[in-house]
């Protein structure tokens, strides 16, 4: 193993490379200098010898000396800050601000330092001052100076964010649910946008819940096979139209007699219940797009016509793109990198020709992105009406598939040979590999955040809320070069100021609350920087302990107010389940564990027995209670916190026992693919869960909070 030199560790300090951390058991580790130079290469900096790094590093230095001013810079409303200009040493520079609503003001220079030669010109450096009183929003920095102008993006965000008025200072409760599991007898396999909208509907009517969390609807591949991760998308930017209900197209009504039984007869290929055990995204996905087809042909009135020729402008380049790679991907398979050379770059005038070839295609998949953002925005208008403060929050995966839509429509924005995990940790003590390509962080600073804004502008369109997978991304992200495994990963920062500033921006002009899930390895200070954005944590009753005393179950007036508060994730089993050990069972099967089966189910019984022996404490579990009892005793826990949202798994509402998704595993366990189910395993259709005496009795726990 190669030992850092000095160069090389100030050259990966400068790109917010760890050199060092310290481990989930305490341990301090100290990267491989492999590591940092394959790290710096996916960020196009060749530190491969000690000379080359000593190049990069005096490069580094002296490119802010070469730009009249940075590429961009994000700042919180209220607080005033500096930012820099270089012009000739001695010049006069104007400064000013435009709005982006109008107008705009002058800033006032504050100093002026000792210049610098570059290029054989000496090179000053002045100060200026960006005010605290700019409106929020999107402006820009303009600077004139010896002939010469340059502008710089100014992104003012909200100092804090905290809860939309909505909701108001009361407390609120929702579900959380997959909705690829939640299957009605009329949908077509797959939990749909329609199943959602009368999940929503039921919980909010009869138990007055304020919003459901569902999984990421990241749009996926085009054809199948398709990803089951939800969390390994296509793209974050469009929606996933296998979460379509056909019939609900407003065209669909106008279909004559033989167009009808044409659309019956291929749904009723979809009713061998041997299809019903699992979830077939691939099955479900081929019967309905070919129906969609048959209805995308359907003629449509003027004015629908018109809406979706404007939502076709407003979605502008970032639709076209997606909709080019989804026809590229049909007719040359999914991975772009083994597509013709000159398709694989979405500027390139290849592209632009088959575009031209396939404008039939190409409308076909802009048209399915406008019918769900018209699904998407009914359920969430249904759920407020119903009465819900928030309606659907939206989760926001860490990341996107490396042959995706937008790996290859934003491939300048992502680092080549690097993928995104995280570091061994208690629940995976070998390390996660998540296999998504990373996006720059010098790279969406040059394009002024636009790609992440659109982005989560899109998710929050028809949306109380988001929850943000994996928050601490907006912070750092563990970088793994290519070939190697997890462990052998290091930390890159990013800009949080700015990513945070951004989502709390979009947030509150959507009127929508964020969530970050916060769990796994934290910085502390993570946690209190979020808390002072106004942004919600995320907080898992099995994971409450006091760390600061003896590990022993965190008493409940002591957990955050800000956070939404649940007993279980989607990556571990339901409750029923967990209480049985199965999480443990479950990894000692697929071989993730590195501590012998007998020592984990003994560290895990003695860590479930403490939380039993607390609600025992509290009067909230009597001995001898059956599971029902102690599921009900662990939310009415969550009660007594003053934790503003609670969040009811409904895979625990209806006795579900097995995980959706294990982590480290990707065939090893059909992650992804399980149904909502009860107690004996039997898959549960949405009708009997709106009718459940389990689910009743529970959601009253928490009903009225």
């Amino acid at each position: 193993m190669a030992e850092l030199d000095q160069a090389l560790l100030e050259l990966a300090r400068a790109h917010g490379i760890a050199t060092d951390y310290w481990d989930w058991q305490g341990n301090h580790v100290t990267v491989d200098a492999e590591t940092v130079i394959a790290v710096l290469a996916g960020l196009d900096v060749d530190a491969s010898t000690a000379d080359l790094a000593a190049e990069a590093l005096a490069a580094h230095d002296r490119a802010p000396w070469t730009r009249m001013l940075p590429s961009c810079l994000a700042t919180r409303e209220g607080a005033s800050t500096m930012s820099w200009v270089h012009v000739t040493d001695g010049d006069p520079v104007d400064i000013w601000v435009e709005l982006e609503t109008g107008g705009g003001r002058r800033l006032a220079q504050l100093e002026w330092n000792l210049p610098r030669e570059i290029d054989g010109r000496n090179v000053g450096e002045a100060r200026f001052e960006i005010p605290g009183d700019l409106p929020l929003g999107y402006h820009t920095v303009r600077a004139r100076s010896g002939g010469h102008d340059a502008a710089m993006p100014l992104i003012v965000t909200p100092a804090w964010l905290g809860l939309p008025a909505s909701l108001g200072d009361r407390r609120a409760w929702g579900l959380a649910t997959q909705l690829y599991s939640v299957r009605s007898r009329q949908s077509w396999g797959v939990g749909d946008l329609t199943d959602l909208t009368d999940l929503a509907v039921w919980s909010a009517a009869r138990h007055g819940a304020d919003y459901i969390l569902i999984n990421p609807l990241h749009a996926a591949e085009p054809v199948p096979p398709m990803e089951p991760s939800p969390y390994l998308p296509s793209t974050r930017r469009f929606f996933n139209p296998l979460y379509l209900r056909p019939e609900r197209i407003p065209e669909a009504a106008d279909a004559d007699a033989d167009q009808r039984a044409r659309l019956a007869a291929l749904r009723s290929t979809l009713d061998d219940p041997g299809l019903w055990r699992t979830i077939d995204r691939n099955a479900s996905w081929a019967v309905k797009r070919e129906v969609l087809k048959i209805i995308f042909e359907l003629p449509r009135t003027p004015g629908r016509e018109l809406a979706f020729e404007a939502f076709r402008r407003r979605a502008g380049e970032g639709l076209e793109r997606f909709a080019r790679w989804s026809v590229l991907s049909e007719h040359h398979g999914p991975r772009f990198v083994d597509w013709p050379e000159e398709l694989q770059h979405p500027s390139s005038p290849a592209v632009a020709s088959f575009a031209a070839e396939n404008t039939g295609e190409i409308d076909f998949a802009c048209w399915l992105q406008w019918v769900l953002d018209d699904q998407l925005a009914g359920t969430q208008a249904a759920s407020v009406q119903a009465g819900m403060a928030l309606g659907i929050m939206h989760d926001l995966a860490v990341g996107v598939h490396p042959y995706g839509a937008d790996a290859w429509s934003l491939k300048d924005t992502y680092a080549q040979g690097i993928t995104v995990g995280a570091p061994p940790d208690p629940y995976n003590q070998n390390g996660q590999n998540w296999s998504q390509p990373p996006w720059r962080p010098d790279r969406l600073a040059e394009q002024a955040y636009a790609p992440y804004r659109e982005m989560v502008r899109a998710i929050l369109r028809h949306a109380g809320g988001i929850r943000v997978d994996h928050v601490i991304g907006l912070f750092r992200l563990w970088w793994i070069p290519a070939g190697t495994g997890p462990t052998k990963g290091t930390y890159l920062r990013y800009d949080h100021e700015a990513m945070v500033g951004i989502l709390a921006l979009e947030a509150q002009r959507s009127g929508a609350v964020v969530v970050g899930e916060d769990l796994g390895t934290v910085e502390p200070w993570v946690r209190d920087y979020l808390s002072d954005r106004g942004v919600l944590g995320t907080s898992i009753l099995w994971f409450e302990r006091d760390f600061a005393g003896d590990s022993s179950p965190l008493a409940p007036e002591r957990w955050r107010e800000y956070c939404l508060a649940s007993v279980t994730t989607h990556d571990l089993p339901p409750t029923a389940g967990y209480l049985a050990g199965d999480h443990v069972r479950l990894r000692e099967r697929l071989g993730v564990l590195t501590r012998p089966v007998d020592q984990e189910l003994a560290i895990d019984q003695a860590e479930r027995e403490a939380w039993l022996a607390e609600l025992r404490s509290r009067g909230l579990l009597q001995p001898g209670a059956d599971v029902e009892a102690t599921v009900a005793a662990l939310y009415r826990y969550l009660t007594r916190t003053p934790c503003r949202l609670l969040g009811v798994a409904l895979g625990d509402a209806i006795g579900d026992r097995r995980v959706q998704n294990q982590p480290g595993t990707i065939d090893e366990y059909p992650n992804w693919r399980v149904p909502l189910s009860g107690p004996d395993g039997e898959p549960v259709w949405l009708e009997n869960v709106l009718v459940d005496r389990r689910a009743r009795d529970l959601l009253t726990v928490v009903e009225k909070i």
